[in-house]
């Protein structure tokens, strides 16, 4: 079964909407909701129901990007929306558990340093998103840290914490460990792809802030794959 990019239709000429009201925007926008819950769960030690909360952001993470391609409601708003809500929601959840000190403190440098530099590095050289392709790399990335957070939330209940004998908190922080990782080589990669794009832009006499001169156009914008909604960042997905 094909996860990562499900939806997609090859050869199918999609359509752009200009506006917000599609569902896979109201999807993010109530996926995005559902942290103050999971904030409230946290803070009474509710650790069964906060871990129910964030499987259910996981999920629908990837529903709206499988209606957007399926259902052909990709859209401009989707594509800043989506990411954000999404890098957002990741940096909120990872300060909460180590302030309630479930997961290690490095791990709030790790996902904040770099999303604050890319996102920095964007406005100044693009006014905003430089619209790159999410990398394979940052997918995985992705997966392994909504895979390892939640865990992390079990090991903090005894059934679980003695589970594969003693186990089980070793691999949910072995998959964080591996996230980090790779989050920090995925931030690179993309950093590297943006002064690429900019490099290459100027080297066309296209001012890279003069986004009606590129935003858009292939040879720019992305990959000759379908086009997906989780374009922004780079760093989502």
């Amino acid at each position: 079964m094909k996860i990562i990019g499900a939806g997609a239709r090859p050869g199918f000429e999609y359509t752009v909407h200009e506006t917000f009201w599609t569902v896979p925007n109201v999807i993010t926008t109530l996926r995005f909701l559902l942290v103050p819950v999971f904030l409230l769960f946290l803070h009474q030690e509710e650790f069964l129901r906060a871990f129910w909360v964030l499987a259910v952001l996981g999920a629908t993470d990837w529903v709206d990007g499988f209606i957007a391609r399926y259902f052909n409601q990709l859209s401009t708003v989707g594509r800043w929306l989506d990411p954000l809500a999404d890098r957002l929601a990741m940096l909120i959840v990872t300060v909460a558990l180590v302030y309630y000190e479930i997961a290690p403190g490095w791990l709030v440098w790790l996902i904040l340093v770099p999303d604050v530099v890319l996102f920095v590095n964007s406005a100044v050289l693009f006014l905003g998103t430089p619209h790159l392709p999410v990398s394979g790399m940052g997918k995985v990335r992705t997966a392994c840290l909504m895979i390892s957070l939640p865990m992390l939330l079990l090991a903090q209940l005894e059934q679980f914490a003695d589970m594969w004998g003693g186990l089980f908190p070793l691999v949910a922080e072995s998959l964080l460990v591996a996230g980090a990782v790779m989050h920090l080589i995925a931030s690179l990669d993309y950093l590297l792809q943006a002064w690429g794009k900019f490099h290459r832009l100027r080297g066309q006499g296209i001012r890279s802030w003069d986004r009606k001169a590129w935003a858009g156009r292939a040879s720019w914008d992305a990959p000759k794959t379908p086009p997906r909604q989780k374009q922004g960042t780079g760093t989502g997905d």
